[in-house]
């Protein structure tokens, strides 16, 4: 029987710990698991580079919001998932996350290619045994809620890219439009349009920057 290393990234430590005793009880017909935890954005990429330099992780389960410094853009599972792709291509890569908004589900299809997604509300024992029988077999895994927002996806090729993201992070701190171009190489009038184009995404068209931001925070792109 196989040892199967999952590590669970999440700043819910409640929800790590379930996630740890539920699939380390559950009865693996080829598998031993053993999952590592961490709860923060930085003990998870800790964990995440020193695999690389010795044994990698099977699975890496990742959240995509996490508290962090507001010093700094904030750093979010995506941005984990990214670097696993860089340093530890051999381990498999699944969100699981409350977020099933579909611009957001797609952000991280274009970004990470995952090999599962799994929204938190379908999540249980069964969705979990078999979200890694089928990723360390025929991935990818995606819960129902995942697929429905993913069906979406397929008519529409929008994503917000890093300057999308970065003007929504400076608007929430406050930064006023015309001192952005400080902290994202375009100009004004393509910040002006961006945020336009956010608008019309989020469906606020009419609506102000606290909307803009309001809505960005609901789908997890801050």
């Amino acid at each position: 029987m196989r040892n199967l290393r999952i590590l669970a990234v999440d700043d819910h430590e409640m929800t790590i710990i379930g996630y740890k005793y539920i699939l380390e009880d559950i009865d693996f017909e080829d598998y031993k698991v053993h999952v590592d935890i961490a709860n923060s954005y930085d003990l998870g990429k800790e964990k995440i580079e020193a695999s690389s330099k010795s044994l990698y992780y099977d699975i890496i389960f990742l959240d995509i919001q996490m508290f962090t410094s507001e010093e700094k853009r904030p750093q979010t599972g995506e941005d984990l998932g990214i670097l696993a792709r860089t340093i530890v291509p051999e381990s498999k890569v699944v969100f699981m996350s409350s977020f099933n908004d579909n611009y957001r589900i797609n952000s991280i299809l274009k970004s990470v290619n995952p090999d599962g997604y799994m929204v938190k509300s379908d999540i249980d024992p069964k969705s979990l045994r078999d979200l890694v029988n089928t990723v360390m077999t025929v991935p990818p895994y995606y819960s129902s809620k995942a697929l429905v927002a993913i069906r979406k996806t397929m008519a529409n090729d929008i994503v917000l890219d890093e300057n999308d993201r970065k003007i929504l992070y400076y608007i929430s701190l406050g930064t006023k439009t015309k001192d952005i171009v400080s902290y994202v190489s375009i100009s004004l009038p393509s910040i002006e349009n961006r945020k336009r184009h956010l608008k019309t995404i989020f469906g606020i068209d009419k609506q102000n920057d606290l909307a803009l931001i309001t809505e960005a925070k609901k789908r997890g792109f801050i």
